[in-house]
């Protein structure tokens, strides 16, 4: 899965291919914690980020 950012020591990761998992998400690696974030909705599919961390990476 490649890297497409890294900012505030997370890293965001995408899968390209639409048959690889819907619907389209990124998976966001912030210290220890993990957390899968639908692209339209920016909620948090599963995983436990924090809500600061979650606060830092909304989608808008």
């Amino acid at each position: 899965m490649p890297v497409i950012a890294r900012f505030y020591g997370m890293v965001i990761k995408m899968y390209f291919r639409q048959s690889e998992h819907n619907p389209p998400h990124i998976h966001v690696i912030y210290g220890e914690c993990v957390g899968v974030i639908d692209i339209r909705t920016g909620e948090m599919l599963e995983g436990d980020l924090s809500k600061r961390a979650l606060k830092m990476e909304v989608l808008e």
